[in-house]
């Protein structure tokens, strides 16, 4: 689905928490409220935008009817993998949701399968699945966090972030693996790292 902007988000996880908590949608009044305006006009703008991204389902005019039409309690998407080893182009999927109760999750979170493990030392393995949460601001970025990096010409990779000046090292979890340095514009920076979730053995895949 199209990113949503900040106000937007804003409107949305409003209406996750709502519908999640009473079971129906709020008025354009609450709304107003819990977004501090005092017009309905742009509470109307953003319905309608959420419901031209494809969030919700919305008869204009009628607040009472909005539909979520993907909501985060149903999961956060799995869509594809990302390399702890090498760096790689990653093979993109069906995408699948993975349901996790209990986390507190945005519209524009998604998940990773790891290949590799190169992250043993921060507790990520072969197989894991990564949550990741989008980079609004990828200069501000702390080192030592742990990121989704597309390096340019060579794929995706999953490593601490290490910035200095206008080179970037990605460094490995693991010692067996070298750092990757690389001028800091052949790196984009994906997502940061929120959760891990292992499945057990005899949970199945």
């Amino acid at each position: 689905m199209e990113p949503l902007t900040e106000v937007q988000r804003q409107l949305y996880e409003y209406l996750v928490q709502y519908i999640r908590e009473n079971q129906h949608s709020p008025s354009i009044r609450q709304m107003m409220k819990a977004m501090g305006l005092k017009s309905p006009a742009p509470i109307q703008s953003r319905l309608e935008h959420l419901r031209n991204k494809g969030y919700i389902d919305w008869t204009e005019g009628r607040a009472r009817t909005i539909r979520l039409l993907h909501s985060i309690a149903q999961g956060v998407p799995i869509v594809g993998e990302v390399f702890a080893g090498e760096v790689r182009e990653p093979i993109t999927d069906d995408v699948e949701y993975l349901d996790i109760n209990g986390m507190q999750l945005r519209p524009n979170d998604y998940a990773l399968r790891v290949n590799g493990d190169s992250m043993i030392d921060a507790m990520i393995a072969d197989g894991d699945i990564v949550i990741m949460r989008p980079v609004q601001e990828p200069d501000r970025v702390k080192n030592g966090t742990i990121v989704a990096a597309r390096v340019e010409g060579a794929g995706n990779t999953l490593k601490y972030l290490q910035r200095r000046g206008n080179k970037v090292t990605l460094k490995p979890g693991n010692a067996k693996y070298e750092p990757i340095e690389v001028p800091a514009s052949d790196v984009q920076i994906q997502g940061v790292l929120i959760g891990v979730w292992r499945e057990m053995p005899g949970m199945g895949r």
